[in-house]
């Protein structure tokens, strides 16, 4: 299955992960609790897998004549961290009021 990854498809991959990412902290409560496995596989299925699949793609090849740089991909992964940071911002200020 090939998917097509854009700078949109990037930018609700920030936004997904910023959202959900706090929301994960509640795990942190416990007393006593182990959590590094838990930890693990949070950040793969929040973070690393809609990264991979919304920023980066599947099937991804780079551009013939790119470079040692892709600008496409740069672009994505700007989006990507641009679009969690202003969701983190945001989210931060609407728990603050």
């Amino acid at each position: 299955m090939l998917i097509q990854a854009t700078p949109i498809t990037a930018a609700l991959a920030g936004a997904f992960s910023a959202i959900v990412w706090p929301m994960l902290g509640r795990w942190t409560d416990a007393p006593g609790a182990s959590l590094s496995m838990e930890l693990v596989m949070a950040t793969l299925l929040v973070i690393a897998v809609p990264a991979h699949v919304l920023v980066v793609g599947l099937g991804y090849r780079h551009a013939p004549g790119a470079g040692p740089l892709d600008a496409a991909l740069l672009k994505r992964v700007g989006a990507w961290l641009t679009a969690a940071a202003v969701t983190a911002t945001l989210g931060s200020m609407l728990r603050a009021a």
